[in-house]
């Protein structure tokens, strides 16, 4: 499934490019609770089409209504006219109520009318080109310029200017073709990244079953080098084969991805550091980014249950979410063989030394 604002603004491209007036609607502040966080972004199209959204769908009904001209009630004020407008919802109790909004929550829109079809050709070429692009919009008369962006910007708005960063899809690469990835790139897909699936082994490949991956047979070294991971990509290694396993996590860890792991038990992820600090001139402090085992701990034991746990680490690790310790796998686990609460393994794997702790922490997954 493709990034959703991307996903926004190729319908909207489509929309103005076809002489169809719309609207590009972003979420530029909130207070209290929201639904949507600041950035998100909504396309209105002249006939009530939407793609996107600000809030639970009570507002997009709203805006639909005032945009088209289909409000029934006397006193719901027109949309504002010209290139760039306000407007808020959620400022009295009442409205908060009528829009579905959570108690207290308030959030405030900027409407764009008719962008330029020009420029937003530009930026979606540049954004399936895999750049991050950021654009600013001046408020005065809704002129844009876009520009090439180091690294994800928070949106910025002052009373002169608009400025929102647009990257491209996240990506995940998933090493080995098996039932587990079938799960977990189903679940990727869904969440709006770009998959990747290689599998030199031919009877994995014959089986695969997911349409919208990529599936490559060549070495997952070669294909780690080639994909170029970069801050918006996650590497996984789910094939429990080291000769497939390995060589893709090293190649991995000297990337900017967001995160790096490897599928297997608790034994498997401490044999695994072992054999690349033996063989590839590792250290702990080089390997400190590998992930294993991956996933939290929800008890799963069957495939769609584990990627399951793994889709979700992933996510809190590309927002920006410490997960509590007590979910991690390799405590979970201690805690579980031992009798005791996660709090107590903690310091049990703190106390038990260097070869001890390792051992924990690489432990196995929810599996």
């Amino acid at each position: 499934m493709e990034n959703l604002d991307v996903r926004v603004l190729r319908s909207l491209r489509d929309w103005r490019q076809a002489g169809r007036h719309a609207l590009l609607v972003t979420v530029v502040r909130t207070w209290g609770s929201s639904p949507r966080p600041i950035g998100s972004i909504m396309a209105l199209a002249d006939d009530g089409a939407v793609v996107g959204s600000v809030s639970g769908g009570c507002i997009e009904d709203d805006l639909i209504a005032r945009y088209t001209g289909s409000a029934s009630e006397a006193d719901t004020p027109a949309l504002p006219a010209g290139p760039i407008g306000y407007v808020k919802y959620g400022i009295t109790a009442d409205e908060a109520h009528r829009f579905g909004l959570p108690c207290g929550g308030t959030l405030e829109l900027l409407l764009e009318r008719d962008p330029d079809p020009d420029s937003l050709q530009v930026l979606v070429q540049a954004l399936d080109a895999g750049r991050l692009m950021r654009r600013t919009v001046r408020l005065r008369d809704g002129q844009v310029r876009l520009d090439e962006a180091n690294a994800p910007e928070a949106l910025r708005l002052d009373d002169v200017a608009l400025v929102n960063t647009f990257g491209p899809e996240y990506r995940m690469l998933l090493i080995g073709a098996g039932q587990l990835t079938e799960y977990l790139a189903t679940m990727a897909l869904f969440n709006g990244f770009a998959v990747t699936v290689c599998d030199p082994r031919e009877e994995y490949q014959c089986g695969w079953r997911v349409p919208g991956a990529t599936v490559s047979s060549e070495m997952p070294d070669d294909v780690v080098r080639a994909f170029r991971p970069d801050r918006r990509s996650c590497v996984l290694a789910l094939t429990h084969d080291p000769k497939l396993d390995d060589m893709a996590l090293l190649e991995a860890l000297g990337t900017e991805a967001f995160y790096v792991g490897a599928i297997g038990s608790r034994r498997n992820n401490l044999a695994r550091r072992e054999r690349m600090i033996a063989h590839f001139g590792q250290t702990q402090v080089s390997l400190a980014r590998l992930r294993g085992p991956i996933g939290i701990y929800i008890g799963s034991k069957t495939p769609s249950e584990i990627a399951v746990s793994v889709m979700a680490e992933v996510l809190a690790v590309k927002n920006g979410v410490a997960l509590p310790r007590d979910v991690d796998v390799a405590r979970a686990k201690l805690a579980q063989e031992e009798g005791m609460p996660a709090g107590a393994a903690d310091l049990a794997a703190e106390g038990a030394g260097h070869g001890a702790a390792l051992g924990r922490v690489c432990g196995a997954t929810g599996a």
